[in-house]
């Protein structure tokens, strides 16, 4: 039975229940408010048929972005070579489930120890990272984000590694954006020691920690 059909089968029996019980008198008041009730419920099954559809829609792309990331694993699996653009010098991380391609760089070739100001020997990778950005993944989200060791703060300006990471992070992002990257699609996040890559109980594991990664979002 079509919409229509069913609206003017209801508001009949209602009309003739009230003619019955109770006369004609509120006949006309009991009308109106079941239109009412009607239309808010005809607005409420609209705007869940719109959420429905974006829903649909969102978990398309989600899917589609999946299975790209998916392919490019597979592709960079098989040629034993980095497909994302970003070349075998660097680590690169592709996460299908997250819908991210991670670069991640050692602090080493970034910053001296206790210090948030680039080295300019970084201007290279850094050039390069923001080309691939631009002619690969325009339009993405990209998040810069410090990461540090456990060591405390002792002789630098910094409160805590917290402000280190930040202020580094924030570094990579200036740079990036003096060099083209549109400054409403990148944002710095700081860490600190908080999400460390491995433990560090370790020299080596602390020199792993330090590092900035450069998380491009595909969906």
């Amino acid at each position: 039975m079509s919409v229509v059909k069913m609206k003017t089968a209801v508001l009949a029996v209602i009309f003739t229940s009230v003619l019955v019980l109770g006369g004609c008198t509120n006949w006309q008041k009991e009308y109106e408010e079941l239109e009412v009730r009607y239309n808010n419920l005809k607005g409420q099954h609209e705007r869940l048929q719109a959420d429905r559809g974006q829903l649909e829609e969102r978990l398309t792309v989600s899917q589609q972005t999946i299975e790209e990331l998916q392919r490019q694993m597979q592709e960079r699996k098989q040629s034993g070579g980095a497909v994302t653009g970003f070349g075998d010098d660097f680590d690169v991380t592709l996460d299908a489930a997250a819908g991210t391609i991670t670069v991640t760089l050692p602090n080493t070739i970034l910053f001296s120890p206790g210090k948030a100001t680039l080295k300019s020997a970084t201007s290279a990778e850094l050039n390069h990272i923001e080309s691939v950005l631009r002619s690969k993944y325009s339009g993405r989200q990209i998040d810069v984000v410090g990461h540090t060791d456990n060591d405390p703060i002792r002789q630098s300006p910094w409160k805590d590694n917290w402000e280190l990471s930040a202020q580094r992070a924030l570094s990579v992002v200036r740079y990036l954006v003096d060099r083209g990257i549109p400054p409403d699609r990148i944002r710095a996040v700081g860490c600190g020691e908080w999400q460390p890559a491995v433990d560090n109980n370790s020299a080596a594991g602390k020199a792993k920690n330090r590092r900035v990664e450069i998380v491009v979002h595909m969906r």
